[in-house]
């Protein structure tokens, strides 16, 4: 018998920028009642991500979407002409390129039951399009 557990979480987005999920990881893993594993998380989509960051100082989040729209700006951007790939609109495939910078998959140490985080970190999914979505997270504990 497998000891494995998972969920799938939906997040809504709101259009770019970061939407903390740190509490419904935790309360996934009290609930599983595992006390020193690893909880592996993974978003099922290719134009958004996840990271752990700071979550004490909003103007972190609106630095790191200021930064990420200046590195891989729209593909109707002058900069960007090169972009092939246009047909799902000019925030599609910059969208693509921060997911490919950042990560689709992290791992988080459990320890006594509690995700092993530090003081000011929480988990995030980072929204890359322009409209609002609805994602897929997938909690893993194993």
């Amino acid at each position: 018998m497998s000891d494995t557990k998972q969920e799938i979480l939906t997040i809504e987005t709101s259009g770019p920028g970061l939407t903390e999920f740190t509490r419904q990881a935790e309360s996934f893993v009290r609930r599983t009642g595992k006390k020193n594993t690893l909880l592996t998380v993974f978003v099922r989509h290719t134009s958004c991500s996840l990271l752990i960051q700071e979550n004490a100082d909003p103007d972190v989040q609106a630095d790191l979407r200021e930064f990420f729209a200046r590195l891989v700006p729209p593909s109707d951007d002058s900069t960007m002409k090169w972009m092939v790939h246009t047909t799902e609109g000019p925030d599609d495939m910059p969208a693509h390129v921060k997911a490919a910078l950042t990560q689709t998959s992290v791992g988080i140490p459990v320890m006594d039951g509690r995700l092993a985080l530090g003081t000011w970190q929480g988990l995030y999914l980072f929204e890359h399009r322009t409209r609002p979505h609805r994602r897929q997270v997938v909690l893993h504990l194993a």
